[in-house]
């Protein structure tokens, strides 16, 4: 079977990431994580992925002059890597124009809200604090505009009385760590299906 090569960005502990990777290991899944990439030496998932093999790389961004040479020298591993999706997850770096350009439609993020509600910050204060009962997950492709993607799935939890901004986020996670797998593994049968359909044409 195919198995879209895929790259995860992270800058800490990695929970969606090895969502991703437990779900990368099932045979009749379409994708295979190829290699997990940090801004942050620190980052606990490079140890997670390094026990399960997976190739790591650290790109601390403090030690580039600019971010433009920081996102070249991403660009390049990726490439090199034959990356054809890359997952955003927990990545604490906005994305250039330059390099969004250059991975337009290949570039997926999760977002702790049902966009288009509560771009940017602090999504789960904001949905308590409006009243909101019903939040979300949303995995969404990275544009060059933030948290304004096309969306590829979305999953909701229901808001308590007694919900916190902290008890909201925990709650979350669930869905989230469900959310990422199931809409890789959706834009990779997409990506399969279109490379038949080019051969058969």
């Amino acid at each position: 079977m195919h198995k879209i090569k895929t790259a995860v960005l992270i800058s800490g502990r990695g929970s969606n990431m090895m969502a991703i990777l437990k779900a990368t290991q099932n045979n009749d899944y379409p994708a295979k994580l190829n290699i997990v990439i940090s801004n942050k030496p620190s980052a606990e998932g490079l140890k997670k992925a390094e026990e399960f093999g997976i190739k790591t790389v650290v790109l601390d961004h403090k030690t580039y002059k600019n971010r433009h040479e920081f996102e070249k020298d991403l660009d390049t591993h990726l490439r090199s890597a034959n990356i054809q999706i890359v997952c955003c997850a927990g990545f604490m770096r906005i994305l250039s124009p330059w390099f969004v350009e250059r991975w337009k439609g290949k570039v997926l993020n999760i977002h702790p809200s049902l966009l288009p509600k509560y771009k940017g910050l602090n999504t789960h204060k904001r949905a308590i604090e409006s009243g909101d009962t019903i939040h979300g997950c949303s995995v969404h492709f990275i544009n060059s505009e933030l948290d304004s993607g096309k969306i590829v799935l979305q999953k909701s939890i229901e808001i308590l009385s007694d919900d916190t901004p902290q008890s909201l986020s925990e709650r979350l996670l669930i869905k989230e760590l469900e959310a990422y797998p199931q809409a890789l593994k959706k834009i990779a049968n997409e990506l399969i299906h279109s490379k038949q359909l080019n051969k058969s044409n």
